[in-house]
């Protein structure tokens, strides 16, 4: 991704809360030259100072074929906006876009073994919907044995990560409060959400 260096974020602190809280990411691989993407919910685990994200697919999903030993890229979005030139003080300018964007990148380890796989089950309730977990215990085993067969699960150790918060760093203190004033009064929620993540960087 690339990242000019006044929309760079390297603090680990608010890079993680923020996968966290849009942990409905965009996994990509490749085989054979050609680009794969599965959109799939990531549970952000830190283990020992190590970074984790652990999901699951479908087994009849062909990309998890291509994991072994490749490195991956998952992508985190969070809001993003339309940015007018009528905020700017010059006329000579163009629109752009406001964003924020995790890239992650590891490798895959496939998960085999069926207990390790019930966990991650678990965990994964755990995080999204715990009222379901007296749901799950109490399903047929034959249902849920059958249910784990037709998935992959795997885990990916993150080596790298690369935060992009776009939100208008390189303009004028004016202009920047010009855009925030603007999206505070708007009714769209996620021009709100942009203009207060505009006020932590000014």
């Amino acid at each position: 991704m690339y990242i000019p260096p006044y929309y760079r974020e390297e603090d680990k602190e608010k890079l993680i809360p923020f996968m966290k809280a849009h942990n409905f990411a965009n996994l990509v691989s490749s085989a054979n030259n050609a680009p794969t993407a599965t959109h799939l919910p990531f549970v952000i685990e830190e283990r020992e100072e190590k970074l984790f994200l652990v999901s699951h697919m479908a087994k009849a999903n062909p990309q998890w074929q291509s994991f072994s030993g490749n490195e991956l890229l998952i992508i985190f979005q969070g809001p993003h906006a339309y940015i007018s030139p009528s905020h700017y003080e010059k006329q000579q300018n163009v629109p752009t876009w406001n964003y924020i964007a995790v890239h992650a990148y590891g490798k895959a380890r496939i998960i085999d073994d069926p207990k390790e796989v019930w966990n991650l089950m678990e965990r994964t309730i755990h995080k999204f919907e715990e009222k379901f977990m007296e749901q799950w215990k109490n399903l047929a085993p034959g249902y849920v044995t059958n249910m784990l067969k037709e998935i992959v699960a795997f885990e990916i150790e993150v080596t790298k990560l690369d935060g992009k918060y776009k939100l208008s760093q390189n303009k004028t203190k004016n202009e920047q409060q010009q855009i925030i004033s603007s999206f505070e009064n708007s009714e769209d929620s996620v021009q709100k959400e942009i203009a207060e993540e505009m006020k932590k960087k000014i």
